[in-house]
């Protein structure tokens, strides 16, 4: 029988006037609680006296948590909010992990003032007991519905960095470890990206061994045990949304070695046939781009002079001969080969730093031929580059502000940036023995500040020291073959910042990042 709005009164003052006996007085707290049966005023009041004197009948902590969530689901968007804003009240003992699931059931919600009582409510319990709050969470990221999972995972991306050191301990961070590694074995392409912001962000993992167990856990992911199948775009896509995640966790201490030999042994033999979902998405580039990025971090390779091989003959592809000349020493008319500068800067910047490990690959390792037509080949890739490197600084000289700013000036300042770094690259290769000394920033990435101080020259004139070769011998004299005249088509469009992330993504969830099957509607409390 529901409750008048005179009665729920009287039970409240009867209550309120007990003080120590209020345990007596069960009968006055279970007229309260009737008054979820009764209108809009009687809901309203039992909304707020239900909670006030929750923690004194723990015999009827069941039948008042279940009367608070009629309430939550009330057709009167008033009391639903009502409801929610006490529910934190609710939240003692092994009652607060539940209040944590209610709550996080709640983030559902479409309206906008209910869903943010619902996340100041999170956020309150949260405060109380951050690992049973998780626990709330993590069991409806695991096992919620789709809208439900989305915007718990949401929750946790966004509010975990506004916690106190007090409430992220140590506990509660390996607790979330340990937890979203059970996630990460069923996400989507688009929560593996978040999950690892969240991860990357826990104090705990700023350390080496943090930072080890992260790439880890990313290398799980990206299954580098098993064979890559190029026609795949899904798994291709996988690999590189994965490596991406790696790539800002390597260091000189935490090794990029497994990625590294994964991408030589069966990224680069299948370069040409590689797919993506993404249609606009350069995927040789992206793949090279990677490899190049971390490639400085790899650490001792098991099979180095192996995979260093199949570098350079990849390098090879992207570093044509020059074309034959008839007898009076004009071109012959082939067609001038096109340089793919974007392409070759990763492929040489990788093989820079790998044959760091290994200098005398290209003396020891290869035959005599295969040297000779190496270096004919960098002689003619040297030489298109001088010329280009002269046009694009006659094409920026002077220019500063907001005229290095439009669209066309902005790829000429990329394209001298790529241009500088194979220049001193080639250079290096060139002394006898090969050096491995010079240091470049890859085109793409931002100038370090110590190395941008270092610089007196214009943006014109920028950003890696690349003069020409200061000894002639490198080079064949001028009037040695025609003046070279550069090929159209040398640029990748993705010459620019490296924007990929997660465009397309990976299709549903599941460990071959197949659908997860939605769940049941309706309350599961």
């Amino acid at each position: 029988m529901a409750a008048t709005v005179e009665e729920l009164y009287r039970n409240y003052g009867v209550l309120a006037d007990a003080k120590d006996d209020i345990s007596q007085h069960k009968d006055a707290y279970q007229g309260i609680l009737d008054g979820v049966k009764g209108g809009p005023k009687e809901k309203r009041l039992a909304a707020q006296f239900i909670p006030k004197f929750f923690k004194s009948f723990p015999e009827l902590a069941d039948a008042a948590i279940n009367a608070q969530l009629d309430l939550c689901e009330d057709e009167d968007v008033s009391i639903r909010r009502q409801a929610i804003k006490e529910l934190p009240q609710f939240a003692t003992g092994e009652n607060l992990p539940r209040i944590a699931d209610i709550l996080t059931q709640l983030l559902q919600s479409d309206d906008s003032a209910e869903f943010n009582l619902v996340n100041i409510a999170l956020l309150s319990i949260f405060k109380m007991d951050a690992k049973g709050t998780l626990g709330g969470l993590f069991t409806q990221i695991l096992q919620g519905e789709d809208i439900v999972r989305e915007r718990a995972v949401k929750f946790l991306s966004s509010k975990m960095k506004t916690l106190p050191d007090e409430v992220m301990t140590k506990e509660v961070e390996d607790y979330i470890f340990t937890e979203s590694k059970k996630v990460l074995e069923d996400v989507t392409g688009e929560e593996f990206v978040v999950f690892m912001k969240i991860l990357s962000g826990l104090k705990n993992l700023q350390t080496v061994s943090g930072r080890q167990q992260l790439v880890q856990l990313v290398a799980e992911q990206a299954f580098l045990e098993q064979h890559l199948n190029p026609a795949d775009a899904d798994s291709v896509d996988r690999l590189l949304q994965c490596t991406r995640q790696a790539v800002p966790l390597f260091s000189k201490n935490v090794h990029s070695t497994r990625f590294v030999t994964y991408f030589c042994e069966h990224a680069l033999p299948n370069l040409s046939t590689l797919t993506s979902p993404v249609a606009e998405l350069d995927i040789q580039l992206e793949v090279l781009k990677l490899l190049a990025e971390m490639s400085p971090f790899c650490g001792d390779m098991e099979k180095l002079e192996v995979n260093l091989t199949k570098l350079f003959d990849k390098l090879l592809e992207y570093m044509p001969l020059p074309p034959e000349e008839a007898e009076n020493g004009e071109n012959s008319g082939s067609e001038e080969p096109k340089l793919q500068f974007s392409y070759v800067e990763c492929l040489l910047f990788g093989f820079h730093q790998l044959g760091k490990k290994l200098p005398d690959f290209l003396i020891d390792k290869l035959n005599a031929e295969r040297l000779k037509d190496f270096k004919i080949r960098l002689q003619y890739f040297a030489r298109g580059l001088q010329v280009y490197i002269r046009q694009l600084r006659a094409a920026l000289q002077g220019k500063t502000g907001v005229a290095l700013k439009t669209d066309e000036n902005k790829i000429k300042v990329v394209a001298l940036k790529i241009t500088n770094n194979i220049n001193v690259l080639i250079k290096d290769l060139f002394h006898n023995p090969p050096s491995y000394k010079s240091t470049v920033t890859l085109s793409w990435k931002p100038v370090q500040k110590a190395e941008a101080a270092g610089q007196k020259r214009s943006t014109s004139e920028d950003t890696t020291s690349s003069s020409p070769p200061k000894k002639p011998t490198l080079l064949p004299k001028r009037d040695a073959r025609q003046i070279y005249n550069p090929p159209s088509g040398k640029y990748s469009g993705n010459i620019g910042d490296f924007t990929y992330e997660q465009r397309g993504g990976f299709s549903g969830r599941g460990r071959g990042w197949g659908g997860r099957g939605n769940r049941s509607r309706g309350r599961i409390y």
